[in-house]
């Protein structure tokens, strides 16, 4: 029997020491709550193991399932005008010719 790389006749020496130091008394209280302690770290680490699984089983789940790609048809292509524009909203600029020596008009009235 090897517990925590204690072997049996270590832990009769352990016990035999303890039983000296604490009295008959003390030591049923003291491995009582020992056992607790160690109840308790043992439940909290099956806990976290079976979380663990629990984690990973999802995350294979979710790799083995195949993935789906599928494309949509979009709405309104984003490279065409809208098609709800007419034309009598779209403004139309005309070009005035400019005479040789003359200032191009603008558009402003002159001051």
């Amino acid at each position: 029997m090897n517990v925590f790389g204690i072997g049996l006749p270590e832990m009769a020496l352990i016990l035999v020491i303890a039983l000296l130091v604490f009295g008959p008394k003390k030591l049923p209280e003291i491995g009582k709550s020992l056992g607790k302690a160690v109840k308790g770290f043992q439940d909290a680490s099956n806990e976290f193991q079976n979380e663990f699984k629990r984690e990973a089983e999802q995350i294979e789940k979710a790799v083995k399932q195949p993935m789906q790609a599928k494309l949509e048809e979009p709405e309104q292509p984003a490279l065409s005008p809208a098609s709800d524009t007419t034309e009598a909203e779209t403004p139309v600029l005309e070009a005035e010719p400019v005479a040789s020596g003359a200032e191009p008009a603008t558009g402003e009235a002159a001051s």
